[in-house]
């Protein structure tokens, strides 16, 4: 027995001992099961198992099964990371590797990509699931809207979920028992009371709803999904993609407005978002924003391409891998997978079958069944103790961009270009969207059920009704305010103390990422020198006959070089060659 031999049993070589652990262990993990929640729209929880290398595909595929769904692409799956960061699930990629948390997964079914013209969707599964996410959006005020327009919006809810109004079953004050905004008046519920009694009577539950579509679509915020920013004056605006193209919503206004045939580029570094565009008479502007942390702004550029591709492409084959940077050394590289809306609908044309039924489980207590917890409590420095205002009552004052429209600045200390929309796109580009300020609100995604199942059983008997996850986060959220707006001294001063540390924070990383860029540059130009070296090699030892290539050939370091160092190398590799060939005739 040789020396490796000796201490193994049996005659096992250590390679093959080795190599043996190494298989078996793959083996196993690749035999590996976790446990799934998916919480669809209407918050019911669909619950499967996946395998550990199951791709994000086949638990959207699951999903949609158990839905009969066919016009699937306007959906997608989110999850939220241990750091409260939203991400949307990559059906290319492996669930596993995707996910931060450690199992059982908790993940959301929502809508992805809004339709365009929702109300004209094909099958009326699809309408219902649209419908629904729209009336969470309404709930949660990313659907921020006028109160004439949110009476009806409501009133509309309220005929598809319990029908014409009956005076034996709808006592007075009904409508106050459906919660269908964060917050509202008593004035705003008898007008919703009023039109459901008047003006709806005989609409069925899906006409009701087709409705709802219609109106919907016409509003500023359809299809907004906010990402929280700041603009280079530090005013707190939310960026969102939408199907007719990019939107900056800043106070009650609508600030900026972009055809997706406009966008030309987007771009993030850290946590700076860049968006470049052409506007009318070959008008370039660039819009920079700052997004609270770097992951929040690499999400952010992720959607605006998926959402580029999706809206301004004809035809999935057009989809192109995009990088955040100039350099190909540099930044982060993404490619949207899937097919874009116009395939989707003439796809969706050619659906016949007869129409699913569709299980609704009738009039729900949205304020119940829906936890709402301020969304992104670092834009207002009060660590999440911003209340929510009405819909109805006194306006808010607006925040308005500091630079005047047309007015060109720079900022020297952040190297960033800042350019307002022309005075002669001001009316197209700005409009008002409500009587109060956008302020929307979430209900963050929870951690699984079992780790709170005993307080989930306390709060059911506290409330007497089953309650929500997110109900739960929002009590835990409670407990950790600080009191009520007369503590707003002391919160802005602890916010004043951070931004001091943020300052200190943002010069370190600055010299953190000048540093990798120095190390990025000088690892890429040793790999090309060696690239160029191993080249120059190949071309002086073939037979090419080039002037520069002879004249290095007769120098006396080359035939050095060829003789003592090329010449056995070659002679290595061809004797390894036969050697594995050798093995391969054998077997």
């Amino acid at each position: 027995l040789t020396g490796q031999q000796w201490c193994l049993p049996r005659g096992e070589t250590w390679e093959r001992k080795m190599l043996s652990r190494f298989m078996s262990g793959s083996v196993r993990n690749l035999e590996r099961e976790y446990n799934c929640t998916v919480r669809l729209l209407d918050d019911t929880e669909y619950t499967c198992t996946i395998q550990r290398d199951a791709k994000g595909q086949y638990l959207f595929d699951l999903i949609c099964h158990n839905l009969n769904l066919l016009e699937k692409d306007y959906f997608g799956i989110r999850y939220v990371d241990p750091d409260k960061q939203r991400h949307w699930l990559e059906f290319t990629k492996s669930i596993a590797k995707q996910m931060k948390s450690q199992p059982p997964f908790t993940m959301c079914l929502r809508v992805k990509f809004y339709p365009p013209d929702p109300a004209s969707l094909k099958e009326e599964i699809t309408r219902y699931l649209v419908f629904l996410q729209l009336k969470r959006d309404l709930y949660h005020g990313r659907l921020l809207c006028k109160t004439s327009d949110a009476a009806m919006l409501a009133a509309y809810i309220l005929q598809a979920e319990i029908g014409d109004y009956d005076p034996g079953k709808h006592p007075e004050g009904y409508s106050s028992k459906f919660q269908f905004f964060p917050k509202h008046s008593e004035k705003l519920e008898r007008r919703i009371a009023d039109i459901h009694k008047t003006e709806l009577i005989g609409q069925k539950p899906e006409i009701s709803e087709r409705n709802f579509l219609q109106k919907a679509q016409m509003l500023e915020t359809y299809g907004v999904d906010p990402h929280p920013c700041k603009d280079v004056s530090g005013n707190p605006a939310f960026l969102a993609f939408t199907p007719f193209g990019f939107v900056v919503l800043q106070g009650n206004k609508r600030v900026h407005f972009l055809k997706w045939n406009e966008v030309t580029k987007l771009k993030f570094e850290g946590k700076t978002f860049h968006i470049y565009a052409n506007q009318k008479e070959d008008k370039k502007i660039i819009l920079t924003y700052f997004a609270p942390t770097p992951e929040a702004c690499k999400h952010l550029w992720k959607c605006g391409v998926e959402n580029q591709a999706f809206y301004k492409l004809e035809k999935s084959s057009q989809v192109r891998t995009v990088s955040s940077s100039n350099l190909f050394f540099k930044g982060s590289r993404f490619r949207y997978s899937g097919r874009v809306a116009k395939e989707v609908m003439e796809q969706s044309a050619k659906i016949k079958r007869e129409p699913p039924e569709i299980h609704s489980l009738g009039p729900r207590l949205l304020g119940k069944a829906l936890g709402v917890l301020p969304l992104y409590p670092a834009l207002t420095g009060l660590q999440g103790s911003d209340k929510i205002t009405p819909l109805s009552g006194a306006s808010l004052p607006s925040v308005q961009p500091s630079n005047p429209p047309g007015k060109l600045t720079t900022e020297p200390a952040r190297s960033v270009l800042y350019m307002d929309w022309p005075v002669a796109d001001t009316s197209e580009g700005m409009a008002v969207i409500s009587d109060e300020a956008y302020s929307p609100s979430d209900s963050v995604l929870p951690t699984p059920v079992a780790e709170h199942s005993m307080e989930l059983a306390v709060s059911r008997q506290i409330n007497g009704a089953p309650c929500s996850i997110e109900e739960e986060k929002e009590s835990e959220a409670s407990t950790s305010m600080h009191g009520e707006r007369g503590d707003f001294g002391a919160d802005s001063r602890s916010a004043q103390e951070g931004a001091g540390g943020d300052s200190a924070l943002s010069e370190v990383e600055q010299v953190n990422k000048f540093v990798l860029s120095v190390l990025r540059l000088l690892l890429v130009t040793i790999g090309l020198l060696f690239v160029l070296l191993l080249l120059l090699i190949i071309l002086t030892e073939s037979d090419l006959d080039i002037a520069f290539l002879t004249d290095i050939r007769q120098t006396p370091e080359f035939e050095q070089f060829h003789y003592e160092y090329f010449c056995p190398l070659r002679r290595w590799f061809a004797c390894k060659l036969r050697w594995v060939g050798g093995l391969l005739i054998n077997k």
